[in-house]
């Protein structure tokens, strides 16, 4: 049973360009309409794609518009060859009823759906595209001007200071603050209340920034090469510290917050006024992600009160990743609905806005709210996705749930055993629920938020082109973890030739980050993973212990201790297995990962040796002092300490045993590339065999397709002892 052979790499390169084409009638996004009560959608059936809308009130779905006599049109306007069947059309909108514009041919495109008039807007232009920036360019200062919502005055900075002015007279201004200088100065983000008398600005005490730098050896543009930087700060550097300031326009007062209840800030951050302008909030992330405090400030007296405060024995998740820190301000503030792991658990409490006290929790259990979709004030309810409620089913399944304020009245909007991804109608009396399992492909249906109850059948996926090309169904296994209690899930990949009397090596992808879980839960065909068995392996992927979505001790175990990614759950996740899947061979256990799971994957052969036997690891954020502060502080803890050097793969790079190859891209903006190269000088003083490859040019991944083809070969070589099939074009110069 040949294993490794060419054949075996011709299959896996199949699996890689063609599977996620074997998939039909499983469209995932859904576009509600404003105007109209309908949606539409893309549906890529086998033989063409077609764009359905539905109207929920009638039960009826039907083309969003004429395929041919939109191919037709377009044909004409562009000069281009169209085809009906498969439209080249991308961002798709509605404008106003039956008129709707689109991108082709590079492009933009006005229809008429009455008479398929079609008109030319011109060239996309890319340059009004908005991205959310670099992160590390946080704390630059943007220049702006505020106007106040009643447009009479602008707030702007000058000379470190606050400054506003009258819209309609361009020589007189006011100047606010008198306190800003060369070393502490009032930030151009400027909050106007919304009765346009009172304005909170930031007076910040800035921190010096760190820039690290990059080499691109191989530019396009020229010959020689050139020097590249980035603002990236990174654990234990200083940060910004601000002061909230409030200004009374008329009185020409102010009123400063007192600096001493929030010092050593991680963050200040989500200014909001109340509807009335009585007062302003914010929220106080103190360094080390162990308080969080949002705070109230009258804006008669200054006084500041905390409304809510937050204190955990390790971290705080807040990042916008964790989905556990959420707030939601009801009746303008007099109540606040506020998520919290107290009770071990992520839930909603309903707070009294102006005491701080709980009125009352209300979802509970050993389950975990993982996002509020909608909250209807009027009504005292809230929509809800949650997790690990249901019986019997994984606990990463994603259930969609409706609850009152006072926590009564708990119903389930969906129930069947799979993963669920739901789109809310714009007034929240529908929505979309497609579901599915990685062993089950998706259904799509629309549902009442009334009770749940389906409405209608949309649409039903088709995978029979991809299990007659021989792809197998992940196997979705879970074993006990580490406190022989809780149950650790993961997946199971299979070759298509899989022959249970052969022997296979397994290789786990990993990617342990604390920011949340990801094992695959949807159906899909995983090219990345059923590729790799192609060549002979069986391949798992597993949530261990430390990642997120599970109770708050599950995902505490990562706190200070990011080298133990889950590696004792994992290891005995696949020794259970293997008792009862025998060709799983665990003396041949090799491991790989990209980011957080570069880290890891090397993390596994330092730390495990006995198990885990070859790595290949991409991108790695190999010592937690190297990558960026605002990841690593939250999960390794503030201020550093040792165990930062306990879990850093160059610190502990002398325990290498096994097999290990590094893959790095020279201009790897996330994750410092030094990182890497500091592995690399480890090793080579530790006298440590391993393999780099080091790929120009490329950013922050796995080394793109080169990657890949070095990946693959590393484990057919160290796991099956065999000589990887030469590459088709050295065939000629190499001897086979």
């Amino acid at each position: 049973h040949g294993q490794g052979t060419a054949a075996d790499y011709e299959r896996a390169d199949r699996v890689s360009q063609q599977a996620n084409d074997q998939i039909f009638d499983a469209p995932r996004v859904f576009h509600w309409s404003t105007e109209e009560k309908m949606f539409w959608y893309v549906n890529k059936r086998k033989d063409r794609k077609v764009y359905l809308k539905v109207d929920p009130e009638k039960r009826k779905k039907e083309p969003l518009f004429d395929h041919h006599q939109l191919a037709k049109r377009l044909a004409q306007e562009s000069g281009e060859k169209v085809k009906a069947e498969d439209l080249p059309i991308d961002a798709l909108e509605f404008t106003a009823h039956s008129k709707m514009t689109f991108e082709a041919f590079g492009k933009s495109w006005a229809l008429s759906l009455d008479d398929y008039t079609l008109n030319q807007l011109g060239e996309k232009d890319r340059s009004e595209e908005r991205s959310g920036g670099y992160w590390g360019d946080a704390y630059q200062e943007k220049g702006r001007k505020t106007t106040s919502p009643d447009k009479q005055w602008v707030a702007y900075t000058k000379d470190f200071n606050l400054y506003i002015k009258k819209t309609a007279d361009d020589e007189q201004e006011i100047q606010m603050s008198f306190d800003g200088g060369m070393g502490k100065y009032y930030s151009d983000e400027v909050f106007w209340s919304p009765d346009s008398k009172n304005l909170v600005a930031l007076r910040v005490t800035p921190n010096v920034q760190r820039k690290i730098y990059f080499v691109e050896s191989s530019p396009e543009s020229q010959r020689q090469p050139i020097l590249h930087s980035r603002n990236y700060l990174k654990p234990g550097d200083a940060l910004p510290q601000k002061q909230p300031v409030l200004f009374d326009i008329e009185k020409k007062e102010s009123f400063a917050v007192d600096p001493t209840i929030i010092l050593n800030q991680y963050s200040i951050d989500h200014i909001s006024w109340r509807e009335d302008s009585r007062a302003y909030t914010f929220e106080y992330n103190q360094r080390g992600h162990q308080l969080y405090q949002v705070f109230s400030v009258d804006r008669k007296s200054g006084e500041t009160t905390p409304i809510i405060t937050e204190k955990s024995k390790t971290f705080f998740s807040y990042n916008r990743f964790s989905g556990k820190k959420y707030r939601k301000d009801v009746q303008d503030g007099r109540e606040i609905i506020w998520a919290s792991e107290r009770d071990g658990w992520n839930h909603l409490y309903l707070y009294d806005g102006a005491t701080g006290k709980v009125k009352n929790q209300i979802t509970q259990g050993e389950w975990v709210v993982r996002e509020v979709v909608h909250v209807d004030q009027e009504q005292r309810s809230i929509i809800f996705a949650g997790s690990g409620k249901e019986e019997g089913q994984d606990p990463y399944f994603i259930q969609y749930y409706k609850v009152n304020f006072d926590g009564s009245g708990l119903t389930a909007l969906t129930h069947e055993n799979a993963n669920h991804n739901a789109t809310f109608s714009s007034d929240y009396t529908t929505f979309v629920d497609s579901y599915s399992r990685v062993d089950s492909p998706q259904t799509t249906v629309l549902r009442s938020v009334k009770n749940g109850n389906v409405l209608m059948e949309l649409e039903q996926a088709d995978v029979d082109d991809l299990l007659a090309s021989g792809w197998k169904y992940p196997e979705v296994f879970h074993a006990k973890g580490r406190d022989k209690v809780t149950d650790i899930w993961g997946i199971i990949v299979r070759p298509s030739n899989f022959d249970p009397q052969n022997t296979y090596p397994v290789i786990e992808y990993i990617y342990a980050g604390p920011q949340g879980s990801f094992v695959p839960k949807n159906f899909g065909a995983y090219p990345h993973l059923a590729a790799l068995a192609e060549l002979g392996f069986i391949v798992v992927q597993i949530d261990g212990m430390g990642t997120s979505n599970r109770s708050k001790k599950f995902h505490d175990v990562s706190y200070k201790n990011l080298k133990d990614g889950g590696f004792p759950d994992r290891i005995l996740w696949m020794k259970e297995a293997a008792k009862k899947y025998p060709y799983m061979d665990l003396n041949r256990v090799g491991i790989f990962g990209t980011s957080a799971g570069g880290q890891n994957s090397t993390a596994g052969v330092l730390f495990h040796p006995e198990f885990y036997k070859v790595a290949v690891s991409s991108a790695g954020s190999h010592d937690n002092r190297m990558d960026k502060l605002w990841w690593n502080e939250q999960y390794m803890g503030y201020p550093i300490g040792p165990q930062y050097a306990e879990s850093s793969n160059v610190d502990n790079a002398y325990r290498l045993q096994g097999r290990l190859m590094l893959i790095v891209g020279e201009m790897d903006d996330n994750v410092d590339p030094s990182t890497t190269m500091q592995v690399v000088n480890a090793l080579i003083k530790a006298d440590k065999d391993f393999e780099l490859v080091f790929v120009p040019g490329a950013g922050h991944g796995s080394g793109g397709s080169f990657g890949e083809r070095k990946r693959r070969d590393f484990f057919v070589k160290n796991l099956l002892g065999v000589d990887p099939p030469v590459w088709e074009h050295q065939k000629e110069i190499l001897p086979h």
